[in-house]
């Protein structure tokens, strides 16, 4: 690594991982640093009596940024990994017993609608065509873009206005859908982000286009599979990752970065500092004696964070063959529970679950003739007055039950393995602020220029990837942000 400039990257999930890799294939010498054992953030991997479980995202829907990537890196994407297809996309599961098989094929899709509301299988066309609209402006054009100076936001604020993006994605479906199960069908892709469909920005209606245009995939071997595939071309590029090796603090003289100091007392010197860390954690305790100048903890504390999640791993020792690879179910309330969750924060005694069963597609995932779940449950962050400590068991026992009545039947009577992660491991594990899983609120107000910028307002040579700043959450959007850094970055050969 003599005679190269050096950056050094807090943090190996997606975005961490993916900075590394763009800025290794540009010269850098990289070192990343990794505060767990292992690497992958939020899609860190947990193997637990012989299952293999994937700790956080589950679903793909642009492996278009992944070949990118590898391409970057001088490989093909698929030799590494296998990404597979699935159709359904998810099932909807309506408190009303009804369902709805979600897939890409169209004419599939409006006889789908077609069978719960047939008034709507025209206005559903018409959303995506409206999502079709917002991709090209919002996605293809804003994703990779940075926003660090207020006439970049000004710039785009009448093509903002045009396609709407200071409604709600709900409200947005709303002028097309009327059949309530229909409108929730179009428009919930923004609790994948952490975000409410009442009040995330319309700009996240792309998603329903990008689902339909890409699909929706798996990859073989577990979401893991990614994150081990992105360390192996770091690797064939020069770069190092460490782990068991948490940041304590982000070097700086003079307003600018210049290495970061580890928990052991290491300090490593660097030219620029990438932040894959939470972006609010980042500001708040990475940068001591600097005096922030927008972002401080005052701001930090008045910024609403994303709702936080309550997640059970398990596994059976039998199978579940009618049960789908993403299944959603709907609870008795919608828009009550929302508000409970976003604007109440509390723990109501109701829930919706998303159900990940990966061995439907890679049986491989669990031992032979078991399967391996996850549920994961919207919860409020940690602003919520909820004592984890005591709540996680019986929450969990509540919802193991309410899967037995319904999907998986004997299912207490079959478990095999058992893990929980509520709020606090997002706090203490992953250094989320307040246990939030997903960095700021997508509100219109927390977007863009308003989001934490991915060049640093505060200080000189360092920048942040990850769901905490532009572009957001989900795996496109922290692949996205470290596209960003291909544009604001400065050549290694500018900082030797």
């Amino acid at each position: 690594m003599k005679g190269r400039a050096r950056a050094v990257v807090i943090g190996a999930g997606f975005g961490g991982l993916a900075a590394a890799i763009r800025l290794a294939a540009r010269g850098y010498a990289v070192t990343v640093c990794e505060r767990l054992d292992a690497p992958g953030g939020r899609a860190y991997v947990f193997r637990q009596d012989g299952f293999t479980f994937d700790a956080g995202p589950t679903i793909v829907t642009a492996p278009f940024l992944f070949e990118e990537l590898w391409a970057k890196a001088g490989a093909r994407f698929a030799e590494d990994v296998e990404l597979r297809p699935l159709d359904p996309f998810y099932r909807l599961c309506f408190a009303d017993g009804s369902t709805l098989d979600c897939t890409g094929d169209p004419t599939r899709m409006a006889a789908e609608i077609a069978r719960l509301s047939p008034e709507d299988v025209d206005g559903f066309e018409r959303f995506l065509a409206k999502s079709e609209a917002i991709f090209r402006k919002g996605f293809e054009e804003l994703a990779d873009r940075p926003f660090d100076r207020l006439r970049a936001m000004l710039a785009i604020v009448p093509d903002l206005v045009r396609l709407g993006a200071f409604r709600s994605v709900d409200g947005l479906a709303g002028r097309y859908l009327r059949d309530p199960r229909i409108r929730i069908a179009a428009s919930f892709h923004p609790l994948f982000i952490g975000g409410d469909p009442l009040r995330t920005t319309a700009v996240y209606a792309l998603v329903a286009h990008l689902e339909r245009r890409f699909g929706v995939h798996f990859a073989m071997g577990g979401t893991g599979r990614l994150i081990t595939g992105m360390v192996r071309l770091l690797e064939r590029l020069g770069g190092e990752l460490r782990t068991n090796a948490p940041v304590v603090a982000i070097l700086h003289r003079d307003r600018r970065a210049r290495g970061v100091e580890l928990a052991t007392g290491e300090t490593l010197a660097a030219e620029i500092v990438v932040s894959n860390a939470d972006s609010a954690t980042t500001y708040r305790e990475l940068l001591p004696g600097l005096e922030r100048r927008r972002w401080t903890d005052r701001k930090l504390a008045r910024a609403r964070s994303s709702m936080s999640l309550f997640l059970w791993y398990f596994g059976t020792r039998r199978r579940y063959p009618d049960v789908p690879h993403h299944t959603i179910l709907l609870g008795p309330r919608y828009e009550g529970l929302l508000a409970d969750i976003f604007v109440h924060k509390k723990l109501a005694a109701d829930f919706s679950l998303y159900l990940h069963r990966p061995t439907a597609t890679d049986p491989a995932l669990a031992p032979p003739g078991m399967d391996a779940f996850y549920v994961l449950s919207p919860v409020p962050n940690l602003e919520a007055a909820v004592d984890w400590t005591r709540e996680a068991e019986p929450y969990r026992a509540k919802i193991a039950r309410f899967l037995e009545d319904t999907l998986l039947p004997g299912l207490e009577a079959n478990l095999v393995t058992s893990r929980i992660f509520t709020p606090l491991d997002f706090r203490d594990r992953l250094g989320a602020y307040r246990g939030a899983a997903f960095g700021l609120e997508p509100l219109f107000t927390q977007s863009a220029w308003f989001r934490p910028h991915n060049r640093s307002e505060e200080l000189d040579r360092l920048y942040l990837v990850g769901a905490g700043t532009h572009p957001g959450a989900g795996i496109p959007g922290v692949l996205s942000s470290a596209k960003v850094l291909d544009r604001i970055v400065p050549d290694a050969a500018a900082l030797a």
